[in-house]
């Protein structure tokens, strides 16, 4: 069986950084006459390219098949909200933006971040593949086409609206199987002077903090500094500018310029390039070790998960997010071990996470049902679960999370 290709220099992916098994897509919640149809399971083999050391998945499910009905509503994370409001605030005053200029982003869900823009006046534009959450966002007053964004469809949104001052794309550069072809549609949709900005979850933090549930089959890379600036060149963008973030466990923020336009990088993108090459992440063998890392992970939660069974323990799952399934698949979690998983999403009430079959409830069932611990699921957002869990003291509840290990706190 030959291997398969790179999707960014095609050289064959002969080396693995870590394979988690079979798992169903992270965001497939079943409803409850879809138990006993059946599910499909499909690899999470993840591999790094010997030639351009882009870590990669490879394409086991197309996005339409994931992205075009979607179940991730930004906006039901406050800090998420914040964060949005946050960045804003800066580019407009970093790149003095106001009333004649115009935001682009893709990937722009529910509108979490262009009603920030909206709100000062500033004309915006969302692309959002999910047509189900685009609908959100138009509600929000947040103009919005549905399509996935390619070289083809970015000039065509150029040609109607206009090419932008800023160009967003938080968090959508993994969620890309033909990467090349999206960056070119960044390219498309940014002005000759303008910015695009990118935010990814860091590779490098990724290794250091355990961070294997935020592989799953809609992240199809895992990127470094030095590989986001080898996917951005192939479409004439330059990084000129860098910033490490803490959101999702430590991520980088790109400000890339057409590189025709381009200065001098900042002294940002060299430290950074520089403690990436000090970790081994500009070498094959320096991506080494996370297997036996992630392993640790699996037998020190299920060890905690039995032993709470044996106590006669009740154990709840706060958060039903896509991360939180591929812990729980690869651990081989089921309702014998967390009886039930509380979201304030209500499009995920009355559901069943895939693979597992833990059912989710409205968060008012743990304070029906007082659970003796609760499992924070995305630990990324812990401080601010932690304080909405605030009221389970009233029962002596304690609160767990897996990663980047294991701690009952």
């Amino acid at each position: 069986m030959s291997a398969p290709k790179c999707r960014l220099c095609s050289a064959e992916l002969s080396h693995t950084f870590v394979d988690l098994g079979l798992s169903p897509p992270c965001e497939s919640y079943l409803a409850a006459d879809q138990l006993d149809q059946g599910e499909t399971f499909y690899p999470l083999h993840v591999r790094i390219c010997p030639e351009c050391l882009l870590v990669q998945l490879p394409a086991y499910i197309p996005p339409e098949d994931i992205f075009s009905d979607y179940a991730y509503f930004s906006s039901y994370s406050d800090s998420w909200v914040r964060h949005a409001r946050d960045y804003v605030d800066e580019a407009v005053e970093r790149l003095g933006l106001g009333a004649e200029s115009f935001i682009v982003e893709v990937a722009s869900n529910d509108g979490y971040l262009l009603q920030h823009s909206v709100a000062r006046g500033i004309r915006s534009l969302g692309i959002e593949p999910a047509a189900n959450i685009a609908e959100f966002a138009v509600a929000k007053g947040v103009p919005t086409e549905v399509m996935f964004l390619g070289e083809e469809t970015g000039r065509k949104v150029a040609d109607i609206h206009g090419r932008a001052d800023l160009v967003v794309a938080n968090n959508v550069f993994a969620h890309v199987p033909d990467i090349v072809d999206f960056s070119r549609g960044l390219r498309q949709l940014v002005a000759d002077d303008g910015h695009v900005t990118i935010e990814i979850p860091h590779l490098m933090r990724l290794i250091e903090g355990n961070e294997y549930d935020t592989i799953y089959h809609e992240h199809y890379s895992y990127l470094s500094l030095l590989t986001t600036q080898r996917v951005l060149a192939t479409a004439g963008l330059t990084v000129v500018d860098v910033q490490e973030l803490s959101s999702h466990g430590g991520s980088l923020r790109t400000w890339s310029t057409p590189t025709e336009h381009a200065g001098q990088p900042s002294e940002s993108v060299a430290r950074i390039l520089a403690v990436e090459a000090a970790a081994g992440l500009d070498t094959v063998d320096g991506h080494e070790g996370f297997a036996d890392q992630v392993g640790a992970v699996r037998d020190d939660f299920v060890a905690f998960l039995i032993e709470c069974r044996r106590a006669g323990k009740s154990v709840a799952a706060y958060g039903a997010p896509g991360k939180g399934n591929t812990l729980l698949n690869h651990c081989g979690i089921r309702a014998d071990l967390i009886s039930f998983a509380v979201d304030r999403n209500p499009h995920k009430h009355g559901r069943f996470l895939p693979g597992t079959h833990i059912p989710i409830s409205p968060v008012e069932r743990l304070a029906q049902e007082q659970p003796d611990t609760i499992v924070i699921m995305p630990w990324n957002l812990r401080a601010e679960i932690t304080e909405q869990l605030e009221y389970t003291r009233a029962w002596g509840a304690e609160l767990v999370v897996a990663l980047p290990h294991l701690e009952v706190f």
